[in-house]
């Protein structure tokens, strides 16, 4: 297909002569260029959705608003009140685009996370993120009302550990993304898991920089099974075996901790290749038998069990 150079030159083309005088006044410029027709056209509806890295450039508190450059011509706004903490003037974020304001000149933002304002049947998306309360709980799952529509979210989509009680969560306001819906059948399923897994990626990431053996962190007891227990550290999951629960012997696991349970863990061997945690109880506390000369002399009668 011929280039736009060569249809306008086509046209106008009185003499050869001229043809070479144009060709060597416009070196490496094309026409397509000199006249504008490479330019990026305004965003639109359907080109502007999806994540964007900006940097905030003024924040109107009064107004509740925070403006965006995203580099060239292209600027963008979001509410203030949907940053967890409040930005600072030079901060770059990542942002979600609703969509092209052309009366403003200005994409409409979402702050990365932050649930969307205002949202109907009308612009509901595959992807979004909505916010809600939990209105009932039945044996498939919860249902939530999110700006007063109805939506309902599968038992295994509440979170991404199984959770044996869902009316701890009974109007409860949670944040979930669209995965499904249907406008004309006022059908909408949400998905609470999917927001979960997305922040726990986030934590290891910043996990894997900081962990070391040695260290002795703070965790959550996710699983007990009959050879340990599975603890999260807040990103990533390592395993307590149950020789490392305590100095006793022939205990179970479930007798020492149970789902749930804070507990201080020392990291006893770490696989940075492969994320693999080995962990221990009984190594982030005393040891029990550092003093114990000193408690039980050689000759000296006691009372144990």
């Amino acid at each position: 297909m011929a280039s736009r150079n060569d249809d306008l030159k086509q046209k106008y083309r009185p003499t050869d002569k001229l043809d070479d005088q144009i060709d060597q006044e416009l070196g490496d410029v094309s026409l397509d260029s000199l006249y504008g027709f490479d330019k990026p056209k305004e965003p639109g509806h359907e080109h502007v959705k999806g994540m964007r890295h900006g940097k905030v450039i003024s924040i109107d508190a009064k107004n509740d608003e925070v403006f965006v450059d995203f580099g060239g011509k292209s600027q963008g706004i979001a509410v203030l009140s949907e940053f967890e903490a409040e930005p600072k003037v030079g901060d770059e974020l990542e942002f979600s685009v609703e969509r092209y304001d052309p009366a403003e000149g200005l994409l409409i933002l979402t702050k990365k996370g932050a649930a969307a304002h205002n949202v109907t049947w009308e612009n509901l998306e595959v992807g979004q993120i909505v916010e809600g309360i939990v209105t009932n709980v039945n044996k498939g799952g919860l249902e939530v009302t999110i700006k007063g529509m109805r939506a309902f979210m599968p038992s295994g989509q509440v979170d991404i550990f199984f959770q044996p009680d869902l009316t701890t969560l009974l109007n409860q306001k949670i944040k979930a993304e669209v995965t499904q819906f249907d406008p004309h059948a006022k059908n909408l399923i949400i998905s609470r898991r999917n927001i979960l897994e997305r922040e726990k990626e986030e934590q290891k990431g910043k996990l894997m920089a900081e962990i070391a053996e040695g260290q002795v962190r703070r965790g959550t007891i996710r699983s007990v099974m009959d050879y340990g227990a599975f603890v999260d550290l807040g990103g990533m999951d390592g395993l307590l075996h149950v020789s490392e629960m305590t100095f006793r012997r022939g205990v179970k696991p479930g007798e020492i901790v149970k789902v749930g349970d804070v507990v201080d863990v020392k990291i006893v061997k770490f696989d940075r290749e492969t994320g693999k945690l080995s962990l221990s109880l009984k190594q982030a506390g005393p040891n029990p038998w550092e003093h114990a000369a000193e408690r039980y002399a050689v000759g000296a009668e006691i009372t144990g069990r």
